[in-house]
């Protein structure tokens, strides 16, 4: 992929992970984007501004008032110029001023003057990035319209570990390019995305369920609204925030889920089913809590109806996708799968890999298609996995 042509505004705070971004601006300019990079004071302690200017042949911003290079009004020059804002690694501090709208350094200044999608990358001490207020800022900048990634999880440069690393460079790139160069080949089609666990009840506080963060299925429909489809996105219950321009259906069980999807299916042109639907429910379900009876105690269970399967019998000229997140037996359980439920194409993924589990922002995906072809991606972000799979799709309803 090349970026030329396009402008990526990097700012770069005071964090330890300040070191990680000299990678990144260096991969964003052998693609061929102009990168710009603006320092705040505290960044400039971990790395120089000479490290930045040699990679980038720019000048690098330091200094509000400093002496400028151009006649021009730099904040303003620079915010006009972006097709791109990103902020790594992004601290509590500037997250902060962002959400309460101050601009007292030519960071938050610029930030507060463009109208480029802004990605904010946070990168802190775990107890850090989870206080509530930080979360709270979050919250409230992505209601305003900016991007986040996920921080990692893992070893602190302090010796602890917790979830607030900075995602590799080449995560970073990927979700960089994803947002700079989206292509509009979906326009014109509907596509139906299922995301999320199921809930199956047992009693009033008691249900059956599973560990689907939704984080795929989420991604496929953020980027299909970037590549320009219409998009119903009927999701289980989860703890993220629903893709912007999407028709958002919330269910809870997988016989609300089957409801959505028929009442749907047929005004879409394709379905990507990534769903983590319950296979079981429970036969019966109490009206009241049920009381401790004993040491043992058994729940009959019946069959829910299989979604991706009925889709798979009526589907006609449709696209349909469907997903095996396996433990054993990949190839062999999806190719099982592809064939019965009488799919396209089926994203398989092995759950036991790092970084390909439920819950986290990359995945390790394999593409099966029906005539028994099958192509490997290498660790990717879920929304770089996301655009592999509508790629697929693409080609597919080009060939028909």
């Amino acid at each position: 992929m090349s970026l030329k042509g396009k402008c990526c505004v990097v700012g770069v705070c005071g964090g330890i992970a300040a070191y990680k971004v000299v990678d990144v601006v260096s991969r964003l300019k052998k693609l061929d984007a102009e990168v710009d990079v603006i320092m705040t004071a505290s960044a400039q302690e971990f790395v120089t501004a000479l490290t930045f200017r040699s990679i980038t042949h720019r000048p690098v911003i330091t200094d509000m008032f400093g002496e400028p290079e151009e006649w021009d009004v730099r904040h303003i020059s620079l915010a006009q110029k972006a097709d791109l804002f990103l902020i790594a690694p992004a601290t509590a501090n500037i997250i902060g001023k962002l959400a309460s709208g101050i601009a007292d350094d030519m960071l938050s200044t610029t930030v507060m003057a463009t109208k480029a999608p802004v990605l904010i990358v946070p990168a802190m001490n775990y107890n850090m990035y989870a206080n509530p207020i930080v979360q709270q800022n979050i919250e409230k900048l992505k209601k305003l319209g900016y991007y986040f990634m996920e921080p990692d999880t893992g070893r602190m440069a302090e010796g602890t570990s917790g979830k607030g690393r900075l995602p590799e460079p080449p995560v970073i790139v990927e979700e960089v390019c994803a947002m700079l160069k989206p292509t509009r080949d979906l326009e014109g089609l509907s596509i139906l995305v299922t995301a999320g666990p199921t809930r199956e009840a047992l009693d009033p506080v008691r249900y059956l369920s599973n560990h689907s963060s939704g984080k795929m299925g989420y991604a496929v429909s953020q980027a299909a609204v970037e590549r320009g489809a219409d998009v119903i996105l009927v999701s289980g219950p989860v703890a993220i925030d629903k893709p912007m321009g999407v028709e958002y259906i919330q269910v809870t069980s997988a016989d609300e889920m089957y409801d959505a999807v028929m009442k749907n299916f047929k005004d879409c042109d394709a379905v990507v089913m990534s769903a983590a639907v319950a296979d079981y429910k429970a036969a019966e379900v109490s009206d009241l809590k049920i009381k401790k009876q004993g040491d043992d105690f058994s729940v009959q269970l019946v069959k829910n109806v299989d979604i991706l399967k009925e889709l798979g019998r009526i589907k006609e000229d449709k696209i349909l996708a469907g997903f095996a997140a396996e433990t054993d037996n990949l190839l062999e359980n999806a190719a099982k799968k592809i064939k019965e439920k009488n799919l396209d194409i089926i994203v398989a993924n092995d759950v036991t890999m790092e970084g390909a589990g439920f819950g986290t922002d990359t995945n390790i995906i394999k593409i099966l298609r029906k005539d028994g072809s099958v192509t490997d991606f290498p660790l990717m972000s879920k929304l770089s996995a996301a655009h592999c799979i509508l790629d697929e799709i693409v080609g597919i309803y080009k060939s028909k």
